[in-house]
């Protein structure tokens, strides 16, 4: 027993390093590899005198470029006045986070500017490094989104106000063209419904609402049947898009990248697909993106479910509550319906009594003439009378039967009888 223990604890530990390093590993290709650059600048106009290439790749110029038309704008004029008083000076200063239009994207930078000093201790230039902080930025903004979502989760806000600003920020802050999707699974995992696609088209969005899991339908069919990440980096010419190309080409798609969306237990809540205008390959960022925000959209969905499954608890507690508060209702009526029924019939048997009482003594027939054969065995005791002023004297048994039975016959007298007693009763 205690090695099982024992084994059972080291393989729980073993688990949670897996899945730390998982996530150790998915923040590490969030934040990715940064770019260093090198450049001497030279004279108080800070002239490029020699810069290493990934300088040029990332502000551009050449040899013999001065710095202020390197970097336009007022960012590049924050970066002139540093280097300027760096140059006055002598001392090293730094700017964080400069914002630099590189020919293809924007990217940010941290520089340092160091001062170069002559035998005579006159500056004569700059040496200028720099480290680009743009996957780190863009990972922070993306980690400070996801906290603000899980925030909304834990305050119990609608799923789809969750999944709609998950997939917005994501549209958002992410480098480059991207069209988030969240796709949820049906109760029995065989079908996936529309959750949140703020920027794909409408028709779209309707045509692949209720898409079946399984082998080869599209990327997101695929990737919950299979329960692992597909990529589909060009959807013309992808076998698994085959009866969705020509959707995906009406709505301007490219390609699809779509991550399972699992539950704690492994059940399949849905998919979470990123798709882009053109073929298109993920780098190591964009899957880590996409398990981390899979893993957030597991959260809400999980917690939506539960919410659910509460909901309707608590509503069936609630028909039953109701259900049964009816049944009393019913039972009370019933109830009260047999006291009054009761409470009649003992009225109705001391009226009897009463009638029978006061008629012994008057002349009547020996035999009940209510009953026929059956009752003409028994003894009349009490008349009766309807309102067309029939008459007729019977038992307790059989008059009783009548009062209930006929309409309108009441019990007579003998000073009164027929419709005269039935006007004067």
């Amino acid at each position: 027993m205690a090695m099982a223990a024992v084994r059972g604890e080291r393989s729980a530990q073993a688990d949670r390093v897996v899945a730390e390093d998982a996530v150790d590993g998915d923040l590490r290709a969030l934040f990715g590899p940064s770019v260093a650059v090198f450049a001497v600048l030279e004279g108080p106009d800070h002239v490029v005198r020699s810069a290493n290439p990934a300088f040029f790749a990332a502000l551009g110029g050449s040899v013999g470029a001065r710095q202020a038309e390197l970097i336009p704008g007022p960012a590049g004029r924050d970066v002139v006045a540093a280097l300027d008083e760096v140059y006055r000076s002598g001392e090293a200063r730094a700017t964080r986070d400069v914002p630099v239009g590189a020919p293809t994207r924007e990217a940010f930078f941290d520089f340092v500017y160091e001062p170069c000093v002559a035998a005579d201790g006159t500056v004569t230039g700059i040496r200028v490094l720099g480290v680009e902080t743009t996957r780190m930025k863009h990972a922070q903004r993306l980690m400070a989104e996801q906290r603000t979502l899980v925030e909304q989760i834990a305050r119990q806000a609608p799923l789809a106000e969750v999944l709609d600003g998950m997939a917005r920020c994501i549209e958002n802050l992410t480098p480059g063209d991207v069209l988030v999707s969240v796709l949820l699974a049906d109760a029995d995992g065989l079908h996936l419904r529309h959750g949140a696609a703020p920027s794909l088209p409408d028709f779209y969005n309707e045509a692949i609402d209720g898409i079946a899991t399984g082998e080869g339908v599209g990327s997101c069919g695929t990737a919950a049947h299979r329960r692992e990440t597909v990529i589909v980096t060009d959807i013309g010419e992808d076998p698994f898009w085959v009866e969705f190309r020509e959707l995906a080409t009406r709505a301007g798609l490219g390609a699809c990248w779509s991550t399972p969306i699992l539950a704690r237990d492994g059940a399949l809540l849905g998919t979470f697909a990123m798709y882009h205008r053109a073929p298109r390959v993920p780098h190591d960022g964009d899957l880590a993106l996409a398990r981390v925000f899979a893993d957030t959209a597991s959260l809400a969905i999980e917690r939506h479910r539960i919410e659910q499954a509460e909901s309707a608890a608590e509503a069936r507690a609630e028909a039953a509550r109701a259900e049964l508060a009816e049944a009393l209702r019913a039972e009370h009526a019933l109830r009260a319906d047999a006291e009054r029924r009761a409470e009649a019939a003992a009225d109705l048997a001391a009226r009897l009594r009463a009638a029978a009482a006061a008629q012994a003594a008057k002349p009547h027939p020996d035999r009940c003439q209510l009953g026929g054969d059956a009752g003409g065995a028994s003894a009349a005791e009490i008349k009766i009378a309807d309102s067309w002023g029939d008459a007729a004297w019977g038992c307790p048994i059989h008059v009783e039967e009548a009062i209930l039975s006929v309409r309108s016959v009441f019990i007579a007298d003998e000073e009164q009888g027929g419709l005269a007693a039935y006007l004067a009763r």
